[in-house]
């Protein structure tokens, strides 16, 4: 498969202005001899008549990019072609590249899966890369520059080469017991190991930042029925996403939307109205909704509690048992219609309470730069370091860790360094320095054709 010369559309399918297809194998300069009036020069940009192979009819007038191989982005030779975006041109490109001999079109992700198997990118680096095209907030495109960049990489390369250092002193003490080595090694290894897991330690107690910058802040507004979730969700969407009605209950299930406050991504979930049934009620789907409800507020890395201000019997219900001070925040809303009953009710009153009205938008904003201050506060720091973005470099972490642990249990030299080992596979598994087979599959299909 790798000997075969790959090509794709590398920008939107659609009607455009420019769409580039990009070529890569031992033989994509075939496209520039047998297709093109002329042979740029490596790494730059020649405008040039693009032909059929066979029947030489004109495709395009198009710029042409050569970067012979290993100075390109898969490591291989490469051509890019920036084709006028019209749908007949791309086409009929395509069309004509698979006429070449041992040309085919590229699978999703194959590029990058190239430029990995060339040495070119390690693992962390292609996640960066799949994570900036996916990027949809300020936050995410910093976090994964800084990835793309090997920034983790260099954080994991430096801990695993600190045990490969450990792991040569025990060594050495173990093959040459004869040899006048510098006394204490076994003790130097263990202290620099507790220095070690402490490093680790640290990095992963980071609240899993880095994981919720990527995925989303998960938000969830809860509270009971017709308090106004849905009328909130809409207000802080600004267009009409849940269906507002007078009718209680009217949201059954959980509804999404994605907003950027101050830069990081926010997932805002409307659900159903929380309030307690009766054991002998025969409405399966509200009390799937509430159970769905929970769930999701339970989840959330933030709770947003909505009660209808002159509603007294309605606050103690089974939204507060969903709340605490830390992570929650309260609406008091309707308090346009209500001006007479405005005082807090002693159930909430350990909240942060932001009294505001749906309808008329009053404290809509005060609520808004709340959230925005409470986002900032609790993931600004994930934007100040190698953080953590996906599950498997927790899991690896983890298990470094225990193998770490484990090698300050045992006094026996051979048993520590077979714990160092361990240790270092962990951490080759992040970045793909050992075999790491089973990931790949699941790493590079979720880049899209012609990536």
């Amino acid at each position: 498969m790798a000997s075969e010369t790959i090509f794709a559309l590398s920008t939107a399918p659609g009607q455009a202005g420019v769409a580039v297809i990009r070529i890569s194998g031992s033989t994509a300069k075939l496209v520039l001899e047998k297709m093109s009036s002329s042979f740029p020069e490596p790494r730059v940009a020649a405008l040039i008549k693009l032909f059929d192979p066979e029947d030489k009819a004109e495709l395009d007038r198009c710029l042409a990019l050569w970067f012979p191989g290993p100075s390109s982005f898969t490591g291989e030779d490469v051509v890019e072609l920036h084709l006028h975006g019209g749908r007949a041109v791309v086409d009929g490109t395509i069309e004509a590249l698979a006429k070449l001999p041992d040309f085919r079109p590229a699978e999703a992700g194959e590029f990058t899966r190239r430029a990995f198997d060339n040495d070119k990118l390690d693992l962390t680096e292609v996640e960066g890369l799949s994570d900036l095209i996916a990027a949809e907030t300020e936050a995410q495109r910093k976090q994964a520059i800084r990835q793309m960049d090997g920034e983790l990489s260099k954080l994991v390369e430096g801990w695993r080469d600190r045990l490969v250092r450990m792991l040569a002193y025990l060594e050495a003490e173990i093959d040459f017991p004869d040899e006048e080595l510098e006394e204490g090694i076994s003790a130097q290894v263990k202290h620099n190991i507790e220095q070690l897991i402490e490093d680790i330690k640290h990095h992963l107690a980071d609240s899993h930042r880095g994981e919720r910058l990527r995925n989303g802040i998960k938000i969830a507004i809860v509270g009971p029925p017709n308090a106004g979730k849905s009328s909130l969700l809409n207000a802080l969407a600004r267009r009409e996403v849940a269906i507002v009605s007078d009718v209680a209950g009217t949201t059954r299930d959980i509804i999404e939307v994605h907003l950027d406050l101050s830069g990081y991504p926010v997932i805002v979930s409307d659900t159903a109205g929380l309030r307690e049934i009766e054991e002998n009620t025969t409405d399966g789907i509200e009390l799937e909704g509430i159970r769905r409800a929970k769930q999701n507020a339970e989840s959330a890395d933030l709770c947003l509690a909505v009660f209808d201000i002159a509603d007294r019997d309605n606050f103690d219900t089974e939204t507060l048992k969903l709340l605490n001070s830390d992570n929650s925040f309260v609406a008091l809303n309707k308090c346009d219609i209500h001006q007479a009953d405005q005082s807090i009710p002693s159930s909430v009153s350990g909240f942060d309470i932001t009294k505001i009205s749906t309808k008329s938008n009053d404290g809509l904003d005060t609520l808004l730069e709340k959230l925005n201050s409470w986002v900032v506060s609790n993931m600004g720091q994930s934007g100040s370091s190698s953080g953590i973005t996906r599950q498997r470099h927790r899991s690896a972490l983890l298990e470094c860790l225990v193998s770490l642990g484990r090698s300050l249990e045992t006094d026996l030299p051979e048993l520590c360094a077979e714990d160092l080992r361990l240790s270092t596979r962990y951490l080759g598994r992040i970045t793909g320095k050992v075999d790491v087979e089973e990931l790949l599959d699941v790493i590079f299909c979720d880049f899209c054709i012609g990536k």
